[in-house]
């Protein structure tokens, strides 16, 4: 048998083995679609190249829309709501370069008036013993040195307070010794000691 004969018998069998397999599948069950997978497979594949699915829109039904709602001739629209966000109001916020004026004014004015205290003077110069007595009691409630209890997340004053057994004011070791003391734990440590014991 020459070689040439055993290679074509080989791709006859080959061919006739590819199409037997391919065969099985297109005489494939339908899905209850009604429709085998080959004809399934080319109407999806002829779908992606159309634009849409024929007979879509014809179910859609369009009502016309309704006409404009007009106001009643002779009736006015209320006026819109003055803006709160303008210059009239007392609250409005200063540019720079306008209170630099204003103060330039003011300072220049009262140029030779001997009792006139500028308003860019020290904040500490205006201040009254009472405004600053307020000042301290704020700042001692913002560390939560109050009495009462303000917020639900602040804890009962029971609570507050420490047990007859804790140490109070002791500070305990600093950082920096424990640092030294476990370096100097771990030289004990890594030093070679020839006996054991």
């Amino acid at each position: 048998m020459k070689r040439s004969t055993f290679r074509s018998g080989c791709v006859i069998a080959g061919a006739t083995a590819v199409s037997a397999a391919l065969s099985g599948c297109l005489g494939g069950p339908t899905y209850g679609t009604g429709t085998s997978q080959n004809v399934q497979l080319l109407q999806d594949i002829t779908s992606i190249a159309s634009i849409g699915t024929p007979g879509k829109n014809q179910k859609t039904e369009y009502n016309p829309r309704p006409e404009i709602v007009e106001p009643p001739e002779g009736a006015t629209l209320p006026q819109p709501q003055q803006s709160l966000a303008s210059k009239d109001n007392p609250a409005w916020l200063e540019s720079p370069e306008e209170t630099r004026t204003r103060l330039r004014e003011t300072a220049s004015v009262n140029r030779d008036k001997k009792p006139y205290t500028s308003p860019l003077a020290s904040p500490d110069d205006n201040v009254t013993s009472e405004q600053w007595q307020q000042f301290r009691e704020a700042k001692a409630n913002s560390k939560g040195a109050y009495s009462d209890r303000r917020t639900l997340s602040d804890p009962p004053m029971a609570y507050r307070e420490p047990a007859d057994t804790a140490p109070v004011g002791e500070l305990g070791e600093t950082e920096y010794d424990k640092e030294k003391r476990r370096e100097a734990e771990a030289k004990e440590k890594k030093s070679f000691k020839l006996w054991p014991f």
